[in-house]
């Protein structure tokens, strides 16, 4: 991998105790059924990510493929470069990616809904209206318009939450090219938005 080194990223669940994600894992090696620590506290919001991106049908099928390439994969864990929930979402992303033509699809098929859009304020933002309402209407058609890199580092931020260095450790790509790949997704949606900005600052806020 090229680009900016990486850093162990931060802890994200310290109230729920997942500080220790990466000694939980490494025991897995010796205790199997300790992943299941793992599974339990992730298992839904991989879910739920799958579900915003490929719609419900798909991902109970996407979540248990993730988990199981994880558990398979485990010994090749690297907590130096990710923190476990930042490697789950990669691994979701890349599951997934095995279903970008019937991502695109169901984008397309969420645009030509008709949609009652909300004027101004947190409504017109991009990250916001994915959280709260899912890919739909213009937003959704815009979304499927985007290279699949790009699609990619979009939703892992306005779904997953990620920031630019998890992003770029989740997909194993340079720092750099995260930003560059976000900016460009901004400018297209808000293109096809009608040029409104519906994107608050994200390299403030994620960067």
């Amino acid at each position: 991998m090229t680009g900016e080194p990486l850093t162990a990223d931060p802890p994200l669940r310290g109230a729920q105790g997942r500080v220790d994600d990466s000694a939980v894992l490494r025991s897995s090696l010796d205790e199997p059924e300790r992943f299941g620590e793992i599974f339990d506290a992730y298992f839904a919001e991989i879910h739920g990510y799958a579900a915003r991106r490929l719609g419900p049908d798909a991902a109970s099928d996407v979540a248990a493929q993730t988990f199981l390439e994880a558990f398979r994969g485990r010994a090749r864990y690297d907590a130096s470069r990710a923190a476990v929930r930042t490697w789950l979402f990669g691994i979701a992303t890349n599951v997934i990616g095995k279903h970008r033509r019937a991502e695109v699809r169901g984008l397309r098929a969420r645009a030509r809904l008709e949609v009652v859009e909300r004027a101004g304020g947190h409504a017109d933002r991009v990250d916001d209206r994915v959280s709260a309402q899912g890919l739909r209407g213009r937003l959704a058609g815009a979304i499927a318009a985007l290279s699949d890199g790009d699609r990619d580092v979009l939703l892992l931020v306005a779904l997953a939450d990620l920031n630019h260095q998890e992003v770029a450790a989740a997909l194993d790509i340079p720092y750099g090219t995260v930003g560059s790949r976000l900016n460009r997704a901004r400018r297209k949606v808000r293109a096809a938005l009608g040029g409104t900005n519906p994107m608050r600052d994200l390299e403030d806020d994620h960067g």
